[in-house]
């Protein structure tokens, strides 16, 4: 429902045109202003002769603010470019949520990995190197490992190294790895029963904790590899534990993935954008309401 004291005011939403989650964000947003506005960052243009940004003839330093729910369908360098954009526009008095400063910290996964150590964040034990051979010494000591690449989504192009794989096979898969990759994130790979939890936070605030349940046939636990969601309700240490990771951060909008294992929960990553399918087929929760109503709350006030 139309709010009188919201008519007027114009929120974009920067995402994937069509794409379910980009979508129910746009429509909480117009049901409450009446303003509706989807754009793919491949769209926008950046005039800096006159400090203006077009997406499809809409004038972005026009709009009260811009959600970025979506900035690439897969995370990349070229990604960072794109947050440099966004910053500009915030620099001209557009309000953007998340922060661009924030999103940039977690476009790169070694960059929200140290920000998340320097919390004293506890995480899996995680080492960097750009060498084939201390990379292979690392995997044999872990004994299973993960190698996560620096730039990518719901578990893309990591690969899972076994304690029982032979060192050749270790060894081709690090030669492998070493064609796309500049530089090894690895992992170890920890015991997770199957489960991890996805804790979803609205500009700093604890809203609701799902877990994702692996499928059978799969060593991770992500949708895209055949997961499900399922309701969670964790205990006040755990949430406080997510609150301490995403507050190394400032996003608007995130979720914090979090596994119980054998040594206690640790933190895997803090979500650049995170989701709103995990609230609502886990917890029966609509994020996008939420997140929605967070924005025009902070551009209100700013007026």
């Amino acid at each position: 429902m139309l709010n009188k004291s919201e008519q007027g005011l114009k929120i974009g939403v920067i995402g994937i045109p069509g794409k379910w989650s980009t979508e129910v964000l746009a429509d909480r947003l117009e049901a409450r202003t009446g303003f509706r506005a989807v754009m793919d960052m491949n769209d926008i243009e950046l005039h800096l002769d006159t400090n203006k940004a077009f997406c499809n003839g809409l004038d972005l330093t026009k709009l009260d603010g811009l959600i970025v729910k979506k900035i690439s369908q897969v995370y990349a360098p070229s990604t960072e470019d794109r947050i440099h954009i966004l910053s500009h526009l915030e620099s001209l008095g557009v309000s953007v949520f998340s922060p661009t400063n924030s999103m940039g910290k977690l476009i790169n996964r070694l960059s929200g990995t140290l920000a998340l150590q320097q919390g004293n964040i506890p995480m899996p034990k995680t080492r960097i190197t750009e060498s084939v051979d201390l990379a292979f010494n690392i995997v044999r000591e872990f004994g299973s490992a993960i190698l996560k690449p620096l730039y990518s989504t719901k578990a893309r192009g990591m690969v899972f190294l076994r304690a029982e794989d032979s060192d050749e096979s270790v060894l081709a898969q690090l030669e492998e790895y070493t064609k796309t990759q500049s530089l090894f994130y690895i992992q170890q790979a920890l015991n997770l029963n199957g489960r991890d939890l996805g804790m979803v936070f609205v500009g700093g605030t604890y809203f609701c904790t799902y877990a994702r349940v692996a499928d059978s046939d799969a060593w991770n636990t992500t949708i895209h590899s055949g997961g499900r969601y399922e309701m969670f309700e964790p205990d006040e240490d755990l949430i406080e534990l997510g609150c301490r990771a995403q507050a190394c951060f400032d996003m608007s909008f995130t979720t914090v993935d979090i596994a119980l294992t054998d040594q206690g929960p640790v933190v895997f990553e803090v979500s650049a954008f995170g989701g709103f399918k995990g609230a609502l087929d886990g917890c029966n929760l609509d994020a996008a309401e939420a997140y929605a109503d967070y924005a025009l709350k902070i551009v209100r006030n700013k007026l």
